[in-house]
């Protein structure tokens, strides 16, 4: 099973917007909304902010981030994972399910998930993100390392996710796609139909969907 992360695995958008804007506040820039950041919710985030927040100096931004995401994951701010979910990847791993991550993240903000004393150690086997893939998603060759690496075939294997676009990238690639809506951030119907084998309202429900594919 292949999982995403933001949206997916953690609720990241709430979090996220609150640390984006607590740096625009750090540069004297006013915050941006809500409405903005969901609408440009899944892009690299470089590549969002002039659109989230017009007339940013980028360079200013990219400098003060780090520092800001540090602190809150030391906080227990970001990237959380709920016990519920945690509990749904043990099921998945006693069952002897292989779990993987595929994001759309750059290296430096996946890295802490994969060190040995997180609590996804032991239920993940492995992870791909920007530092070790060529393509990002919606582009279905966003599966072509992980594919040729663990030696699986699409259609063994099931992408978990929360966007279109991660839906896109898995009809792409024949990989049958579960869209996780537990966020709240999408609807069903933000999905085209034709790449979506099953939905589910919250992350422990796939538990069951997956034993039925």
């Amino acid at each position: 099973m292949i999982v995403d992360v933001d949206d997916t695995l953690c609720l990241t958008e709430a979090a996220s917007f609150e640390l984006e804007n607590e740096v625009l506040a750090q540069m004297g820039r006013p915050p941006m909304s809500r409405a903005v950041h969901l609408a440009t919710w899944g892009e690299l985030l470089l590549n969002a902010m002039p659109l989230r927040s017009p007339g940013l100096d980028l360079a200013r931004f990219a400098e003060l981030f780090p520092a800001a995401h540090q602190r809150y994951l030391a906080a227990g701010r970001l990237d959380v994972i709920p016990p519920e979910n945690l509990r749904a990847l043990d099921l998945l791993v006693e069952q002897g399910r292989t779990v993987l991550l595929l994001t759309s993240r750059a290296e430096a903000e996946v890295r802490h998930l994969l060190e040995p004393d997180h609590v996804l150690a032991g239920r993940v086997t492995g992870a791909y993100h920007q530092g070790n893939t060529r393509f990002r998603k919606p582009d279905p060759r966003a599966f072509d390392e992980l594919l040729a690496e663990t030696g699986f075939a699409p259609g063994q294997c099931v992408y978990v996710g929360d966007s279109p676009g991660d839906a896109v990238a898995a009809g792409g690639a024949g990989i049958r796609f579960i869209a996780c809506l537990q966020s709240g951030v999408r609807r069903l119907a933000d999905f085209d139909p034709r790449h979506v084998t099953a939905a589910v309202d919250t992350f422990p429900e796939i538990n069951p969907v997956i034993e039925a594919l």
